[in-house]
Order: C-alpha cells, then structure tokens, then sequence
C-alpha cells in the first residue's frame, strides 16, 4: 500500500518543464548566468556564438533554459527562439553604460514581438560587484519598465560570478509562471 500510495503522490505532482528565454547583449553574461544556475564552472566563459540549452531542476519544475548569443549579427535570429516562451530573462551588464541605450532599443523591440505577448519578464541587472555598476532602479528607469503594462515584470540586482541575486530572480520567475500557467 504504502509505495502505491507514493506513485499516486508522485503523478498527482508531476514535474512540468517550462521554456525559458535567456537573452541580452554580448557580454551581458548570460552564459555565466546560466552556467551558475547549473551549478557549473564559470572560470572559463567564452562568448556564445550560436544558443546553449541547459535544464535547471527547481521544486515542482524542470527549467529548459535556451541562452542565445547576443552579438549584433545573431540578434536577428532571436525570433526563431520565440515560441512557447514561459519567461523572458533579459540580462544587462549594469557596468556598460556606453550600450544602456542599445540595450534598451534590443528590449523594447523585443517587448513588441507578438511571440511573447503576455511573458513575464525578469530583467537581471548582472554585474553588481563592479564598483561602476548603475543600481537596478536606474537601469529600470532607463529601460522604462515602469511603462510596461501587458506583463508582469521584475529587474534582480545579481552578480553572475557570486551568484548573488540569482536565485531570488529565478524564483520570482517561477511564481509568475506559476501564475501564468493557472
């Protein structure tokens, strides 16, 4: 009785896995990002020229995580990844203030891509530690988050080399897809 009762828990509370969209300029450090959440190496980091998938195992959900380069000449293949997105992760390097403006342009154009209507999105201002780091409520004033409307949204001050940050952001994700897929 007692493992029959186990299998019925168990299918009762099945891992869903969901699709996360891991984007952002080169050199953002998305790769980094992704890399910690894997519980990987992140001492050698080269730039993505094409995607990465990685899977990250959360209570209750198994995260595909797809990180896709982010320099100029493959931005335009960002729209290939679009489909059953669930979360929107965009990463900015909250130290590079020469790029906040194109930055921001990448995002907004994003934002109005039909494919991810409705997706929450977890902006993660990396790069905290650097002591030339703009504070997230900055960087949300710049992106113009406080403009966004037809999702819920969120930006996580984070460093992907000590991993600070990135576990609340993820978890935020989590709820709000949670919330999402109701």
């Amino acid at each position: 009785m007692g493992l029959l009762a186990l299998i019925k828990k168990l299918k009762a509370t099945p891992n869903r896995e969901l699709r996360i969209l891991l984007l952002g300029l080169d050199n953002a450090g998305k790769t980094t990002i992704l890399k910690k959440l894997a519980s990987e190496d992140v001492t050698h980091i080269t730039p993505t020229q094409g995607f990465n998938i990685k899977s990250v195992q959360t209570p209750g959900f198994k995260l595909n995580v797809w990180d896709i380069g982010g320099q100029r000449k493959i931005r335009p293949y960002w729209r290939n990844y679009f489909d059953n997105t669930d979360v929107l992760i965009y990463v900015i390097d909250s130290a590079d203030k020469k790029r906040f403006e194109e930055t921001s342009v990448e995002l907004s154009e994003l934002l109005s891509e039909e494919k991810l209507i409705g997706v929450p999105l977890l902006v993660y201002a990396n790069k905290q530690d650097l002591f030339n780091a703009s504070p997230a409520s900055e960087l949300a004033e710049g992106l113009h988050l406080m403009a966004i409307r037809d999702r819920t949204w969120q930006i996580q001050p984070c460093s992907a080399i000590s991993a600070e940050g990135l576990k609340d952001g993820l978890e935020w994700a989590v709820k709000n897809i949670k919330a999402n897929k109701k």
